[in-house]
């Protein structure tokens, strides 16, 4: 159902410049979360050679799906013959990102664990016929180093949870920020809306820490502000793993939230659980972060690969914020990961 949607997203978004074909078979393989590639499959024939880079699928809820939706594209029976490496570590990924061009992938397929220092590798990449596309999340280098980017909108999504926040018109806001892994894309984007609001609208950050998208370092950076005896009335977590444990510490220190609760709770990615989580009214706000990407990126490949040009460099997933108040068991089943 969402590949589905993903598809009919994405021929509005390129319009006639893309066209879709496939075929063939091939064995898919995957690599150690240690960031370092698999060796190549030496009977591909004519499939596409595809080295497919990611963070850890166990990272979050939404990097299984993401992960899982490459799989299940990336496949032999849909020409591809595919291999997969995982880091949240930006010099192992780079490192997984030479050993794919050393062994002559057709495309590298790059979710970057930073936005920063890939310069070098993309130009390598180019130098040796392989084509670079980037998906999930953006990086800092030239846009003619790659062929497209199929990204979320991490900006949008900050400004659309922190408007939401905004609307709220509490008296005060004094607010726990959970921030995700420094130098991420999403963790750029929905850190700078809130920094932007702070700063314009004399919101209080009681603290703003990094919990790296994890539920037990969240749960522990809230139990130290109670413990402080600090006030605050909004915990805005940057992914809902880091959410969840944000509103473990509360229950533990019987500390109400939610709707009509004494803390809002905020987090982005629309887990199943999370938005189950605001329709039960525990929850306030969930940002949508779409995994589904897989398709996108099969379309681009199949426009390279038919000699068509992919007209629209950047192309973001649609996305929305889910608020409890209004949070139907449509949306969850629609929406949740």
């Amino acid at each position: 159902m969402k590949r589905r949607i993903a598809a009919l997203l994405m021929s509005a978004a390129m319009v006639a410049s893309l066209v879709g074909c496939g075929g063939g078979s091939a064995d898919s393989s995957s690599s150690g979360s240690d960031g370092a590639a698999t060796e190549e499959d030496s009977g591909s024939g004519d499939l596409i050679k595809v080295g497919i880079i990611n963070n850890d699928p166990n990272e979050s809820g939404y990097r299984t799906a993401n992960d899982n939706d490459m799989k299940e594209k990336f496949t032999k029976e849909n020409g591809y013959d595919a291999s997969f490496a995982y880091s949240m570590k930006n010099d192992e990924q780079i490192s997984s990102a030479q050993q794919f061009i050393q062994d002559g992938v057709d495309y590298l397929l790059i979710s970057a664990a930073d936005t920063a220092g890939w310069d070098t590798v993309l130009q390598d990449a180019q130098n040796a016929g392989t084509r670079v596309i980037l998906f999930d999340r953006v990086i800092d280098a030239d846009e003619s180093l790659y062929e497209a980017a199929i990204i979320s909108d991490m900006d949008k999504e900050g400004e659309t949870a922190v408007n939401w926040l905004r609307d709220q018109k509490l008296d005060e806001y004094n607010i726990i920020h959970i921030q995700g892994v420094m130098g991420s894309a999403a963790q750029q984007g929905r850190t700078g809306a809130l920094d932007a609001a702070v700063e314009s609208d004399g919101w209080n950050l009681v603290t703003q820490q990094a919990a790296d998208w994890n539920a037990e370092t969240a749960q522990q950076i809230v139990q130290s502000v109670i413990d402080s005896g600090k006030d605050f009335n909004v915990i805005y977590a940057e992914n809902d793993d880091m959410a969840r444990g944000a509103v473990a510490a509360l229950d533990q220190a019987n500390i109400s939230h939610g709707v009509d609760g004494d803390v809002i709770i905020m987090g982005f990615d629309t887990n199943t659980w999370a938005l189950e989580e605001l329709l039960a009214g525990n929850w306030n706000y969930d940002g949508q972060c779409n995994p589904y990407q897989a398709s996108y990126i099969d379309e681009v490949i199949q426009t390279i690969e038919s000699g068509g040009t992919v007209e629209e460099k950047t192309i973001y997933l649609e996305e929305q914020g889910f608020d409890a108040t209004t949070i139907t068991q449509e949306d969850i089943d629609n929406y949740g990961i």
